[in-house]
């Protein structure tokens, strides 16, 4: 296969993962799911989502298989040790400000089973690292995909999953404005959506 041929390939996975991804996510696929799947579908959602994202990267390595290690200085090296490593940072600080049962699925079975009910999604979150960006763990997933380039492979990951991640915010951006209104749409308007640039904007 050729290196054209191999990131066609991978491109267009990547692209299936964000399409069959974000449709899921999409109230009018969400009423029709959830008669079956009831209060499971946010586990489901994301176990489908962790299963589809490792085919996507079972082809990747596939295509890209025999392909040559990227010769970097070791300056070069170094700096990607540090650019992973504060995206790990980033990423684990960002997640702690979630509630990851919700996030997850689990606290969805947990209050059906207690005969609780409370709404899906979280009260707009403008605290911790949101205060500085609109996607932290977004900002602290490309900075691990750029810190971990070894290979062509790497390279081409970092590269569509990226890609992946900053068209993934704009529509995720949509339906945050469509739910939350004016709330979101103040917070965009102050709030850088990757990069700090702004410092602490509110």
């Amino acid at each position: 296969m050729t290196p054209l041929a191999a990131h066609v390939g991978y491109a267009l996975a990547w692209a299936s993962f964000g399409a069959v991804h974000s449709l899921l996510a999409r109230e009018f696929v969400k009423a029709r799911l959830r008669p079956a799947l009831g209060s499971t579908y946010r586990l489901a959602y994301n176990g489908l989502s962790a299963l589809h994202l490792a085919a996507v990267w079972a082809l990747g390595r596939g295509v890209f298989a025999g392909g040559t290690a990227l010769a970097l200085p070791g300056w070069a090296q170094s700096g990607q040790v540090a650019v992973e490593a504060i995206g790990w940072g980033l990423m684990i600080a960002a997640l702690g400000g979630y509630d990851l049962g919700r996030l997850g699925g689990l606290r969805q079975i947990r209050n059906r089973r207690r005969g609780i009910v409370e709404a899906e999604e979280e009260p707009l979150r403008r605290d911790g690292l949101h205060r500085f960006v609109r996607h932290p763990v977004y900002a602290a997933g490309i900075l691990i995909l750029w810190g971990r380039i070894g290979s062509e492979f790497d390279l081409a990951t970092a590269l569509w999953g990226s890609l992946y991640l900053i068209v993934g915010a704009h529509f995720e951006e949509r339906w945050l404005t469509a739910h939350y209104g004016a709330a979101y749409a103040d917070y965009r308007k102050r709030v850088p959506a990757f990069v700090p640039w702004r410092g602490r904007a509110i």
